[in-house]
């Protein structure tokens, strides 16, 4: 359960939907549940505005499903399971009922079940890529930005092939009420930069391999900005990272995302050390 879910059980409450008694049973939901091999916080969607995260490295896919059921079971309507390659997928789906899509995304190697949830309002982002070749790589930001209920707008404006309507869009972002622009580009990669001359809004750019210089000439090319018009460059094909960077510029301004950001970084730091505590116990002396 998270926070939307909790003031959708009140508002069903108040229209007479749910019966007080029944609302009261599913707060008072044990705040954990031990799997054995897998401790879950049941209340974190409710104190920190996300839900738990499933880590699907060094998991089975057996587990993977138990954790989803258990985690629906308590209430939490999406459920984002990272690091998840295709095969493990694959066998997760087929241990899940029917009724539970498990949603998988292959480009980008995750999960959302549940569907994506709806926009908070919180503002736009647009991802802008050069061309379609990009887009295995801008997935990765798209399904990051929509697990954080960013509305996102995706195009391909190339800042050489439609350089008017690439100027056109970035110098109105702003009036359209976009919040950030997230560019990707491989080779010459100029498309970041010219954005960032033509608007004022934060614009991150994301290299991406794919030519003779696996990514190194887009990389070189979109950090060398001249002063004043800055472009934050992420790591070649690093297009998660760009995502994160534009929720936290907007997280400044929006504590319910500054609280999603704070339970996905604690959950990369638990599976950390876990890993930590495991691999001491395997090789203590």
């Amino acid at each position: 359960m998270d926070k939307r879910d909790l003031e959708q059980l009140l508002s069903d409450v108040a229209d007479g939907s749910v019966a007080p008694a029944d609302a009261l049973t599913r707060i008072q939901t044990a705040p954990t549940a031990d799997l054995g091999f897998a401790q879950l916080d049941l209340s974190r969607g409710v104190r920190q505005g996300a839900g738990e995260v499933v880590y699907g490295a060094g998991k089975t896919a057996e587990q993977i499903a138990a954790i989803i059921v258990a985690l629906r079971d308590a209430g939490q309507e999406h459920v984002l399971v990272t690091r998840l390659d295709a095969d493990k997928a694959a066998r997760t789906a087929e241990l899940l009922d029917d009724n539970i899509d498990l949603g998988y995304v292959p480009d980008a190697q995750l999960a959302l079940v549940g569907g994506m949830p709806s926009p908070t309002g919180n503002g736009r982002i647009v991802v802008a890529c050069a061309g379609t070749s990009d887009l295995p790589v801008a997935e990765k930001a798209i399904q990051t930005l929509k697990e954080y209920g960013i509305e996102t707008e995706v195009r391909v404006l190339s800042a050489h092939r439609c350089p008017n309507e690439a100027r056109e869009f970035a110098a109105s972002a702003r009036e359209s009420g976009f919040s950030c622009i997230i560019a990707l580009a491989g080779m010459a990669a100029h498309l970041a930069g010219a954005m960032a001359a033509n608007t004022t809004l934060p614009v991150i750019g994301v290299p991406c391999s794919g030519a003779k210089l696996d990514g190194m000439d887009a990389l070189l090319s979109t950090v060398q900005m001249p002063s004043g018009i800055p472009v934050a460059t992420v790591a070649i094909d690093g297009a998660k990272n760009a995502a994160i960077l534009a929720i936290q510029i907007m997280a400044v301004s929006d504590e319910g995302l500054a609280h999603k950001l704070q339970a996905a970084r604690d959950e990369g730091t638990a599976a950390v050390l876990k890993a930590d505590e495991e691999l001491r116990e395997r090789y203590k002396n």
